[in-house]
């Protein structure tokens, strides 16, 4: 995967937050507060699995926290000087972080335009080791997530080291690109009103798995979409991607199901009461599924019998 060094980037799109010291938060996510997907790519799963090794308890339903503390700083001008094109995207990891997040909110943005409707850009917020959202404190444990309270994302980008030397993956650009994007999933389903049709139930065919693995066929329909979506300069900013990265990419989701990390990270026992995101098998195929066909409308979880 690689940008288009002209193409320029958009940094008014994330909040670094990593200059103001903690960004707040408390114990291992113990005071988060999210629903419909908001615990994004893995977050539930990382509760579950230090619940079931005694290191934390399970996320609170009914806390809500203000979003900053009080003196926090939010400061962009670092990103605003280093991240100004594709050029620097290829050389900087946080600017490569901002030009994906750049280009699947210029697909959304299309998306709806198509459809009639109007995409509310969100922001993603880059912390270290926790912070405060308006679904509560977090911390980096949480995983990536999205926040439907503030309709903002969240991620520690030290959380990609952490794919590959905890979960084992291969890593790359385009494996962390589905990762972001799986998250504006989640904000795209926010828009839409799906979720709302998921309650606090778990299990293979839950609605919590049905809501994941749409997002993750969401990932899988930009990234379709990718080298063919132009930024607000009018060139696409992604410039090619290879079947390394697809292949990369399929590895991340088979190393974030909730059978893997059940039998690999937590007491070596699958319990698919406990699915809330889905099996590897299942991650895979969804978002195959949107990669391949490019089309959301293929990504109606809530609709198929069989989840696969």
């Amino acid at each position: 995967m690689r940008f288009d060094d002209n193409a320029g980037l958009d940094t008014s799109e994330v909040s670094d937050l990593r200059g103001g010291g903690d960004s707040g938060g408390g114990g291992i996510g113990s005071r988060v507060a999210l629903g419909g997907g908001g615990l994004g790519v893995v977050g539930v799963l990382i509760y579950f699995v230090l619940s079931q090794l005694g290191g934390t308890s399970a996320p609170s339903s009914d806390v809500s926290l203000g979003r900053l503390q009080s003196g926090q700083q939010v400061s962009n001008s670092t990103l605003a000087q280093e991240c100004r094109t594709g050029a620097d995207a290829n050389r900087n990891h946080d600017c490569a972080t901002v030009a994906i997040i750049n280009s699947v909110q210029d697909y959304w943005t299309d998306q709806f335009a198509r459809s009639g409707r109007t995409y509310r850009k969100a922001t993603t917020n880059f912390f270290n080791g926790s912070v405060r959202t308006g679904c509560g404190g977090a911390t980096s444990d949480t995983g990536p997530f999205y926040c439907p309270a503030d309709s903002e994302v969240y991620i520690d980008l030290s959380f990609f080291n952490e794919l590959q030397t905890r979960f084992g993956a291969q890593g790359g650009p385009f494996a962390e690109a589905y990762v972001l994007a799986h998250e504006y999933g989640h904000h795209v389903q926010n828009q839409l009103g799906t979720s709302k049709r998921v309650g606090n139930d778990t299990g293979p065919t839950s609605g919590s798995v049905r809501l994941e693995l749409q997002a993750d066929c969401y990932a899988g329909v930009w990234g379709n979409h990718a080298t063919t979506t132009p930024s607000s300069s009018g060139k696409p900013l992604v410039q090619n991607v290879t079947q390394d990265d697809v292949r990369r990419a399929l590895d991340t989701a088979s190393r974030i199901g909730d059978d893997y990390i059940q039998k690999n990270l937590g007491n070596g026992r699958v319990n698919s009461s406990q699915f809330t995101h889905g099996t590897s098998a299942q991650r895979e195929k969804w978002f195959n599924t949107g990669f391949s066909t490019g089309d959301p409308a293929r990504c109606d979880t809530f609709g198929a019998r069989d989840l696969g």
